[in-house]
């Protein structure tokens, strides 16, 4: 099925919640790495998306209410998010699809509050995410 290609530029878009953990998600941006453009913005290919990192998101994780602060990054790709037919140098390029895997890594525990101060002993948190495209025009599957 046709989607909208990604370009340098798109966003990742985080949803909040991983697990019990609530995040302050912040935008990842794409920057794309292909030879071809749309545009005038460089088009996303398969790995590009390895490289969408947002430090410094605080968390809380109840009953750890006292924020905490991690990394989110994009874990893998749903499969309608690389195209089956259309490739630029030799990759898949990327597309808009439905829901990517996330990760979040914790860095500063969320811990209980003072004067308990217990840490939180998870350090990865799993969620979801969205792309959001300024691509309207051009389309691939």
């Amino acid at each position: 099925m046709l989607d909208f290609i990604l370009t340098t530029g798109d966003q990742a878009i985080f949803i909040p919640t991983f697990g019990k953990a609530i995040i302050v998600v912040l935008p990842g941006n794409l920057t794309g790495t292909s030879r071809a453009k749309i545009q005038g913005r460089t088009i996303c290919v398969e790995g590009n998306e390895k490289k969408v990192i947002v430090p410094g998101c605080p968390y809380t994780s109840p009953p750890n209410v006292t924020p905490g602060a991690g990394i989110l990054s994009i874990q893998s790709l749903a499969a309608n998010q690389k195209a089956k037919r259309v490739k630029s140098g030799g990759k898949a390029v990327l597309l808009k699809g439905s829901s990517f895997r996330a990760k979040f890594q914790v860095l500063a525990p969320a811990t209980l509050p003072p004067p308990v101060l217990t840490p939180d002993t998870i350090i990865q948190y799993f969620g979801t995410g969205t792309f959001m495209t300024t691509n309207f025009r051009a389309k691939g599957t």
